[in-house]
C-alpha cells in the first residue's frame, strides 16, 4: 500500500511518481549481506484517529488574570480534566442540594490546609467530614497552643514521643465527657474546643468548625495508633463506644450520597476501609448509592483508596478521579476553582 501525493502534508521530496517511496527503494545489494527490505503497509497520517490534537493545549497564563481563566487554559487532558472535572461535579452536588463529604487523615491539618476546609465548611460547599484519630489530636493541639507534629524520631530515643500531659489528660478527658452526654467522638471534641476559653486558637479547629456549623464530623479509631492512647485517662470503653457511634452517623450521610462527591484527602488505610463499610452497609439497608463522584487525593496512589473509594464503589455508574499531588498545593487548587464557579 502506498500513500498518493493528494494525501501528502506540504513541502517534502517525493518520487516522481508523487506518491511516498515504497518501503524497498534504496535497499542494499543482496550481495551485502543485509536481509532484505521488508514490503510493510502504510497509511496516511491523516487518515489515522489520534489521541492528541492541537484542542487539548495549554494556554499560557497572563499577568494579572482570573484563576478561573487559569483554570480554563489548563491542557484538556489527563489530571487537568479530573481537577475541572473534580470541581465541576462538587459545584453541581451543590446546587443540586447533594452532600459533598470531606474524608481525610491528619496531614492535610500538619500541611496548613485547616483554613481552606473551614471555608469549604462555611461556604456550605462541604457538608460532612470524617477523619481519623491523629486529625483529633494535631487539630486539639493547634486550637491550644498554635502548633503540633513533634520530632518523633528524636523523642522515641527516650521514651517521651506523645507524653505531652495536655493532649493526653484534656482530649482523652473530652472524649470520655462527650460520650457520657451521648455524642460521638466529633462532636465531643468539637463542643469542648469550641466551648472552652482556653482554646485561643479555635478559629483554625476543623472540630469546632463543624460543631459551631452543626455538620457532621465523625472520628474513625484503630486503637493503639494515636498518641492519647498511650495515657492512662485513655478509656477504651469511650474512645471505642464514640467511634461507632460515628460509623452510624457516616453511614446515615453515606446512605444519601447519590449524585453527591466523596473526597479521600489522604487517607491511605481507614478512611478507604471506613467507607467501603459504610457504602455497603448503606446498600444492605435499602440505600441507592450509585451515581456519585468519588475523588481520591494524594502524592501517590495507595492500592486500599483505589480499590475502595475509587474502583469498587463507582462500578454500577459513578465517577472515579485520581489527583496525585501535594495536599498543601492540590487542594487549594480544587477549592479555588469550586468557590469560582460556586
Amino acid at each position: 500500500m502506498v500513500c498518493t501525493g493528494d494525501k501528502s502534508f506540504g513541502r517534502g521530496a517525493t518520487p516522481a511518481s508523487g506518491g511516498v517511496p515504497p518501503a524497498s527503494m534504496g535497499s542494499p545489494p543482496a550481495s551485502s549481506g543485509a536481509p532484505p527490505a521488508l514490503e510493510v503497509k502504510r497509511y496516511s497520517l491523516k487518515d489515522r484517529k489520534s489521541k492528541v490534537e492541537l484542542s487539548l493545549q495549554g494556554v499560557p497564563h497572563a499577568a494579572g488574570g482570573l484563576f478561573s481563566a487559569f483554570i480554563a487554559k489548563l491542557p484538556k487532558t489527563l489530571a487537568a480534566d479530573d481537577l475541572r472535572t473534580a470541581a465541576q461535579n462538587i459545584v453541581a452536588a451543590g446546587h443540586a442540594g447533594r452532600p459533598v463529604i470531606l474524608g481525610m487523615g491528619a496531614h492535610p491539618i500538619k500541611v496548613g490546609l485547616s483554613p481552606i476546609i473551614i471555608d469549604l465548611m462555611e461556604r456550605g460547599i462541604v457538608t460532612a467530614l470524617c477523619t481519623n484519630g491523629a486529625s483529633a489530636v494535631h487539630d486539639f493541639e493547634m486550637a491550644l497552643a498554635g502548633f503540633t507534629s513533634e520530632d518523633v524520631a528524636h523523642a522515641l530515643d527516650d521514651g517521651s514521643f506523645g507524653m505531652a500531659e495536655e493532649t493526653g489528660v484534656m482530649l482523652n478527658g473530652a472524649i470520655s465527657e462527650g460520650v457520657r452526654k451521648g455524642f460521638g467522638f466529633g462532636r465531643a471534641v468539637g463542643e469542648f474546643i469550641q466551648s472552652d476559653e482556653i482554646f485561643r486558637h479555635r478559629d483554625v479547629s476543623i472540630f469546632a468548625a463543624a460543631y459551631r456549623l452543626g455538620l457532621p464530623l465523625t472520628v474513625h479509631v484503630a486503637v493503639g495508633t494515636d498518641i492519647i492512647h498511650m495515657h492512662p485517662e485513655a478509656d477504651g470503653a469511650a474512645i471505642g463506644q464514640g467511634s461507632l457511634r460515628d460509623f452510624k452517623i457516616l453511614v446515615g450521610q453515606v446512605a444519601g450520597l447519590e449524585g453527591g462527591v466523596f473526597i479521600n484527602l489522604g487517607s491511605a488505610v481507614i478512611i478507604p476501609e471506613v467507607f467501603l463499610k459504610a457504602i455497603n452497609l448503606a446498600r444492605n439497608t435499602g440505600s441507592t448509592v450509585d451515581k456519585f463522584t468519588a475523588v481520591n487525593m494524594d502524592f501517590i496512589r495507595h492500592y486500599r483508596a483505589h480499590e475502595n473509594v475509587l474502583k469498587r464503589p463507582t462500578k454500577n455508574g459513578g465517577t472515579a478521579l485520581s489527583i496525585v499531588g501535594h495536599h498543601e498545593i492540590m487542594l487549594p487548587l480544587l477549592a479555588a476553582a469550586v468557590i469560582e464557579g460556586f
